[in-house]
């Protein structure tokens, strides 16, 4: 599921105001990275380490901080952080998890730092502690895990699917007024065109294409 080993930075996404790559583009998990531009400030996203990022990072601008999303995606959050002497960025909805990380962090509310990103709590359950981020003036929505574009995500209509585990109860009351211009994600390359209509889409259908996608997952898994 995970890859491991020698990284191949994969860009698979460059947009206004930011770029994701792929550490492991032949991973199954396809976890993915963000970078966030605020002028010269850099915010990155649940990032996996790469051995080219450090240039890529160099091209666009000052690492700020780094950003978590979801508990389970520290990921290699610590070690950037402390690469570039900044500090891991959590929404206060995931406070508790800044003492399990081995660098220096701090909390936010409401907002990340002066960007124009506002949080949008997904879920906050005891097994997943899960943040949006959402730039009404350039569209841009980083959903970290309750919505990817990884094939176990998507049915076979769907260029954007709700996660395996919440098709029932798609998180309509957190994201579905939004109208995003596009949509990070970290499973997956983003969603660039015609983002409104994919998460309309993956919202409405979520339950609806719950059997098939469940089906499809089976026999992925059986041998051949």
């Amino acid at each position: 599921m995970k890859g491991e080993g020698a990284t191949t930075l994969e860009a698979v996404g460059e947009f206004e105001g930011g770029a994701s790559w792929i550490a492991y583009p032949g991973e199954q998990m396809q976890r993915a990275s963000h970078v966030l531009v605020d002028g010269e400030d850099l915010w990155l996203v649940d990032p996996v380490d790469a051995d080219d990022l450090d240039q890529l990072l160099a091209e666009l601008g000052t690492v700020a901080g780094i950003v978590l999303l979801l508990d389970r995606h520290k990921r290699d959050a610590a070690d950037i952080a402390r690469r570039h002497d900044v500090a891991v960025h959590l929404p206060k909805q995931l406070a508790a998890e800044g003492a399990k990380l081995d660098a220096q962090f701090e909390t936010f509310e409401g907002r990340l730092a002066d960007t124009g990103y506002r949080t949008i709590e997904v879920l906050d359950r005891f097994f997943w502690h899960e943040v949006a981020l959402f730039d009404p003036d350039s569209g841009t929505l980083v959903v970290p895990e309750a919505l990817g574009t990884a094939p176990y995500f998507c049915t076979a209509s769907e260029d954007l699917g709700v996660h395996p585990a919440l098709r029932m109860f798609p998180p309509r009351g957190a994201l579905g007024s939004l109208d995003p211009e596009r949509i990070l994600v970290g499973h997956g390359a983003p969603v660039l065109e015609d983002a409104s209509e994919a998460l309309r889409t993956a919202l409405s259908n979520s339950r609806s294409g719950a059997p098939g996608l469940y089906a499809r997952t089976v026999r992925a898994a059986l041998p051949v």
